[in-house]
């Protein structure tokens, strides 16, 4: 009797699920029980006439007056019409949806939850976010349970590893930050996101044509093959693998960053500049390289745009130095912060306070494409051992007007050198709903 009972309960509890607000399913249901009662008012004058044209004594009115209950007193009789008509409406229902739900995977994921899911985040905020590396991918997985409304726009210079070698044999953009993000925004079961990140070993010899390479990269680089066009691979990497929102190259083509270090030493390239201490400036050739028309786009009609978390010279400036973003930000109608790493990284900001962090944005020409700076206010997260590197100590002022400076708890508390993707997220998401709501109060106060 209990196994009966649990798949019988389960099934109308997916029921209730598709009647819930948000699916879209009630407002239509509405409309087919408006048709029905339509109809039901024209079975009304069908009967009505009955009564009055046919003789109770013939054999058709008395067959009518046993299909009308005239046998039953007069209140019992629609109370009675009134079960069955429901008893009916209920199976009916409850046999629909078990028709609609046997293609799905339904313990795992009903398609109810899918179509609530889908409707729901397609109401959120349109959020951009630039960068790369693990922190822009950190940000996105916690901003996709929120919106699905999101532009992640991603740095392409990187110059070492599966990117690098890419680059280097097929002359496309780096992929592996696309990689990256694309995994983090993608709807995918856990054997996918696996997959997508496995690198494949070296042979015996410790070479092979596929050594270091990661799955992802090489998919990425086959549809750019396929589509014959960069930019058109990553939009088809993003729609087989059911991103929420779009993944997007900074540029169309491969950036080369450069360095000048206080030493007064020039050093090319991602890779190095990565580990190099004391970088006075950074720059990317080609200089004039043209935006993605997507990302530029996206940054027009984006309610919060978002700078960071990532490599403060490595990850971030090399895509905030892209002419046609820059220009794309400076006359953005939507929120722009920047999110201060919660740690120092070893070599390019190595005993940089959040200070010394805007100082670089704004020797770069950038600093004042900043509306809000979200900082880490929680120094007691634990720290990783073995690790050369502290949190970025804020030495700013709280009065700071511009831009405005916001401090709030958004590090994993188990690991002080990480975003927590939920914590990062609802934070944002909050500025942004306090401007849009400062916003709406200024266009309804008087004149």
């Amino acid at each position: 009797m209990s196994g009966g009972a649990a798949p019988a309960g389960r099934r109308w509890d997916r029921v209730r699920r598709w009647l819930r607000p948000g699916t879209g399913i009630v407002g239509w249901l509405l409309v087919v029980l408006l048709g029905q009662l339509i109809l039901a008012v024209a079975g009304a004058f069908v009967i009505r006439i009955a009564f009055r044209e046919i003789p109770d004594s013939s054999l058709l009115g008395q067959i009518f007056g046993v299909a009308s209950l005239q046998f039953l007193p007069g209140l019992v009789r629609p109370l009675v019409v009134l079960v069955i008509g429901l008893g009916v409406f209920l199976y009916g229902l409850r046999r629909l949806m078990g028709v609609l739900l046997e293609p799905f995977p339904t313990p795992n994921a009903p398609l109810v939850e899918l179509v609530y899911q889908k409707r729901s985040l397609a109401r959120g905020p349109r959020v951009v976010a630039i960068g790369g590396g693990t922190g822009l991918s950190t940000l996105l997985r916690g901003l996709k349970e929120s919106t699905s409304n999101i532009t992640a726009i991603v740095t392409v210079a990187d110059d070492g590893g599966s990117s690098g070698k890419l680059r280097e044999e097929l002359g496309i953009a780096p992929v592996g930050d696309l990689r990256s993000c694309i995994t983090a925004l993608a709807d995918a079961e856990p054997v996918m996101t696996d997959l997508l990140a496995f690198r494949f070993p070296p042979d015996q010899a410790g070479e092979g044509g596929l050594a270091g390479h990661a799955f992802g990269n090489l998919l990425i680089a086959a549809l750019s093959e396929i589509a014959g066009d960069f930019e058109e691979g990553v939009r088809l990497t993003n729609r087989v693998l059911a991103v929420r929102g779009q993944v997007v190259p900074v540029a169309p083509v491969p950036l080369t960053l450069h360095a000048e270090l206080t030493s007064g030493e020039m050093m090319d390239g991602q890779s190095r500049i990565m580990r190099a201490r004391g970088i006075r400036r950074v720059w990317i050739s080609p200089a004039a390289v043209e935006a993605s028309a997507d990302a530029v786009e996206a940054i027009r009609e984006a309610d919060l745009i978002v700078l960071g978390p990532g490599s403060l010279f490595t990850s971030l400036l090399p895509s905030l130095l892209v002419p046609g973003i820059r220009s794309a930000l400076a006359t953005a109608p939507g929120l722009r912060v920047y999110v201060a790493n919660v740690a120092t990284q070893p070599g390019e900001t190595e005993g940089y306070t959040l200070s010394e962090h805007l100082a670089a944005l704004a020797a770069h020409g950038v600093g004042t494409l900043v509306d809000v700076v979200l900082a880490n206010s929680n120094m007691r997260a634990r720290q990783p051992e073995g690790y050369p590197a502290g949190p970025v100590r804020i030495d700013l002022s709280p009065d700071l007007v511009r831009p405005r400076l916001v401090t709030a708890d958004v590090v994993d508390d188990g690991n002080a050198h990480r975003h927590d993707p939920a914590k990062l997220s609802a934070r944002l998401l909050a500025l942004a709903e306090e401007r849009a709501l400062a916003r709406a109060a200024d266009v309804a106060r008087p004149a």
